[in-house]
């Protein structure tokens, strides 16, 4: 048992293969079940163990002296013979052998499952697995075994849904329809309702024969998902409307409007169901019901009003439980549609008004639940009366906490004003210096994106005053938030987007400045003509005098200042592992405006001859995810078709034109509400790297000493550290260490030394086991003198992507002149020849 649990550290060890293969003819029952646990770990890690012992394993299943309980515990080690596909092969014969010859219920479960854990792991003869299951599913009339098959098939349409034809769909469909039992019917659907949000729903409409004249309404999968929509077992019903939606939102291309209507009268139904219901079942049940609504509003807009009417209505009567998730869900669909009108808000006021007399920890999620809906729903600014309830709502029946995740989800909506009255009547309850800085930062920010939000075009002296004041309100922020942080909550991410977003706002107003300066140095009728006689085209943006030069070198700077700006947003985006992916998309979003604009001031200023629209036209056609997102997106492709329209019309473009425009793509992006994403206020999942090196010395800033002909072994090691929510978001698939040196004070000496290499650049990848890693370099300091040694890391995700997280760690290397050289240059520089000894020294040492 020992042996079996090192297999993985082990698993090409011949000497602990020899003593298993003993082990397995012992006559003491106890270390031949230690030797068959061993066996099945050494088979799954090593390939050669694997080899060689699937013949002494077929031979002890079929010996007819080995007990039947000893075979069942021997048939699971055939599921790791996967290796090569020679041995799956033989493995799968020996295994349909045991089916057909051990008939009785034990022998068959284990010998099934075996068989499909080696068909999923070696991905052969999957369909054949598939039929052997539905088979037996289908005409084996023991309960435990169709629960097997049942099981088996939910693993193989979780893991290869594309191997499924449309005969295994109608086959389980059947099966479905005919059997009496309501727990082997509700485990049938869950398979159905895996494969319908898979590949394997299309294969089924796409591949029936006479396809083109046969209507959706006649498959057996959509009768079956009918018949079970109104079924008096809760988990039968979610799974019939989860195959309607999946099949409504997969097969877009078919006339499904029937279809459509019976999977919204059936989550309507369920919805009814089990809002009134407070029971975990009925629970679970529900969650299923919002997020088929959710899925389905998704893609088929057209079905959005009755949903959310039908949400709406059931609001009013539910229980607190199911108020919680359903409000989720309608901030989740008003968050992709803009279906909640403003007519709607009135009954979202009322319900406020009641859930708020009331102060219990269900009342509290609720309300934040719920003002989360109304922000969401009141996409422009929210009127006073609205403000005016949930601010007395708070003061009546909540407590510090709920009003604070109120304000932040009105920072994450851009209802910047509500935000900055909440935090405001925070400041005053909190008992740490730290938290009051925070909220005043809070405070700050929102007064800051709140001065923005009155902006109009071409009304260019107000924006630069309205800019100077959110200027003047996010330097206050800022200091606060510097005094927020602590050791142990840097704020490093809240810091790094917050002055990005001080020097965004700082270019803006300097390229408003520009352009207006441009406006009183307009340029002469000549400009063009001498500009193109003399070759510098920067001359048409101004007279031909130093002032116009000065403008155009302030253009060109301003541009590669919004380049600067987009490169370290990006680097910001790539020291984000642990940020939620709505977060990473409002970094990258201001990315994108800051490679907009410069984009714009090159096309239309500096260079419009060879400015591209080709790699910023594909921004539209991703989904968007929010409404900020989709407010982003449309000033990008408005301000884009502005400069490709005046590039077109104007060859060159006027001086006037060009500083308009800029100037209003300055205005409408501005204009868009700022979103403090999650991330922001919120780690859910905390990932940290701790390293060290060897050598190290006993004082950081005491160099390590090494002869300059030797190489220094660099040992490092490192440890990944979590949180309570590990790879909520990323995964970390290996760990990139990269060393590298500086020589930061020369020795003294004048003599010239050999040099092979003069500076240490290396890399190196990891894989942690058990969130352990350790690799070593070696350095070479041929010069002498002091280095400064810099170990940085990075993690690389499951996906391939590099993330910047760091720690970086220094330490000091001082290279000595070793002795040797040092009397031989002492003897050169007397001008005594070296003696013999030494030269024989000198001989043996290089050897």
């Amino acid at each position: 048992r020992m042996l079996g649990s090192m297999a993985s550290i082990i698993p090409e060890r011949k000497n602990a293969h020899h003593s298993i293969r003993q082990s397995l003819d012992s006559h003491d029952n106890v270390e031949v079940e230690a030797a068959i646990f061993a066996a099945a770990n050494f088979s799954a890690q090593s390939k050669d163990f694997a080899v060689g012992i699937c013949n002494k394993i077929s031979e002890m299943i079929q010996g007819l002296a080995t007990p039947v309980d000893l075979k069942l515990k021997l048939i699971p080690i055939l599921q790791h013979m996967h290796h090569d596909a020679s041995l799956a092969s033989s493995s799968r014969q020996l295994l349909q052998q045991l089916v057909t010859s051990y008939p009785s219920t034990k022998m068959v479960i284990v010998t099934l499952h075996t068989f499909t854990l080696l068909a999923a792991s070696s991905l052969v003869d999957i369909p054949k697995q598939i039929q052997l299951l539905l088979q037996y599913l289908k005409n084996d009339p023991r309960k435990a075994v169709k629960r097997l098959a049942i099981q088996d098939l939910k693993l193989l349409a979780n893991k290869t849904p594309h191997t499924w034809s449309r005969e295994n769909i109608q086959a389980l469909c059947e099966s479905a329809l005919n059997t009496p039992y309501d727990s082997l019917k509700m485990g049938m659907l869950s398979v159905l309702s895996t494969l319908s949000g898979t590949i394997a729903i299309k294969q089924y409409f796409s591949s029936a024969p006479g396809a083109a004249a046969t209507t959706a309404r006649s498959f057996d999968l959509v009768k079956l998902a009918q018949e079970c929509c109104y079924h008096n077992n809760r988990g039968i019903a979610a799974h019939g409307v989860r195959i309607l939606t999946n099949i409504s939102a997969s097969c877009q291309e078919k006339d499904l409007l029937t279809l459509e209507q019976d999977a919204v009268f059936g989550l309507e139904a369920l919805l009814v169901l089990c809002s009134q219901d407070d029971s975990p079942g009925a629970q679970a049940t529900l969650k299923i019901t919002l997020t088929c609504m959710v899925k389905l509003v998704k893609c088929r807009p057209h079905l959005s009003q009755p949903v959310v009417e039908s949400l709406l209505t059931q609001l009013h009567s539910a229980q607190d439980n199911a108020r919680i998730l359903m409000c989720h869900c309608l901030a989740a669909i008003a968050m992709q549609l803009p279906v909640l009108a403003d007519g709607i808000l009135g009954d979202l006021m009322d319900l406020y008004k009641l859930i708020g007399q009331s102060a219990t920890d269900k009342k509290q999620e609720l309300l934040v639940s719920l003002a989360t809906v109304i922000f969401v729903s009141s996409q422009k600014a929210l009127s006073t009366e609205i403000k005016t309830v949930i601010k007395q709502q708070l003061e009546n029946a909540s407590n510090g906490w709920t009003a604070y995740r109120i304000a932040r989800q009105a920072s994450r909506m851009g209802n910047h004003d509500m935000a900055r009255e909440l935090y405001q009547s925070l400041l005053t309850q909190v008992a740490s210096e730290h938290f009051y800085f925070w909220l005043n930062s809070l405070k700050e920010f929102s007064h800051a994106e709140q001065c923005l939000t009155g902006l109009q075009e071409d009304n260019y002296s107000s924006t630069l005053s309205c800019i100077a004041e959110a200027l003047k309100s996010y330097h206050k922020g800022i200091a606060s938030l510097t005094a927020a942080s602590t050791p142990l909550n840097p704020l490093s991410f809240q810091c790094g987007f917050v002055k990005l977003r001080i020097d965004l706002l700082q270019a803006f107003s300097q390229l408003i400045c520009t352009c207006n300066s441009l406006k009183t140095s307009p340029p002469p009728a000549i400009a063009t003509t001498i500009a193109m006689t003399s070759g510098n085209d920067l001359q048409r943006c101004g007279r031909i005098s130093n002032q116009a030069l000065t403008l155009s070198l302030q253009m060109k700077h301003s541009m590669e200042e919004f380049r600067n700006l987009a490169t370290r947003y990006g680097d910001l985006y790539q020291s984000s592992f642990d940020a939620d992916s709505a977060t990473l998309r409002n970094v990258e979003l201001q990315q994108q405006s800051c490679l907009l604009i410069s984009h714009a001031i090159e096309a239309l200023i500096l260079d419009p001859e060879s400015a591209s629209f080709q790699e910023y036209s594909s921004n539209g056609t991703a989904h968007v995810e929010s409404e900020y997102e989709r407010r982003m997106m449309s000033v990008f492709n408005h301000v884009l078709e502005e400069v490709e329209s005046l590039n077109r019309k104007y060859a060159p473009v006027s001086y006037l034109a060009s500083n308009t425009c800029l100037c209003n793509a300055v205005i409408a992006l501005l204009k868009v509400p700022l979103s403090f994403q999650r991330y922001f206020f919120q780690k859910l999942q905390s990932t940290s790297i701790k390293l060290a090196l060897s050598p190290s010395p006993r004082n950081p800033a005491e160099p390590i000493a090494v002869q300059n002909n030797q190489q220094l072994a660099l040992k490092v090691e490192g440890v990944v550290q979590h949180g309570s929510k590990p790879g909520l978001f990323r995964k970390i698939q290996s760990v990139c260490l990269n060393v590298s040196s500086v020589l930061q004070s020369k020795s003294g000496q004048d003599y010239k030394i050999p040099i092979d290499n003069m500076t240490n650049e290396m890399e190196q990848r990891v894989e942690p086991h058990n969130d352990y890693f350790s690799t070593q370099f070696l350095l070479n300091f041929v010069i002498l003198g002091t280095h400064n040694i810099t170990v940085e890391s990075s993690v690389i995700d499951s996906n391939g992507i590099v993330w910047k997280t760091g720690p970086k760690t220094t330490i000091f290397v001082k290279s000595l002149e070793d002795p040797y050289s040092q009397q031989v240059r002492l003897q050169q520089q007397q001008g005594q020849p070296p003696s013999q000894q030494q030269q024989q020294r000198t001989a043996y040492s290089r050897f």
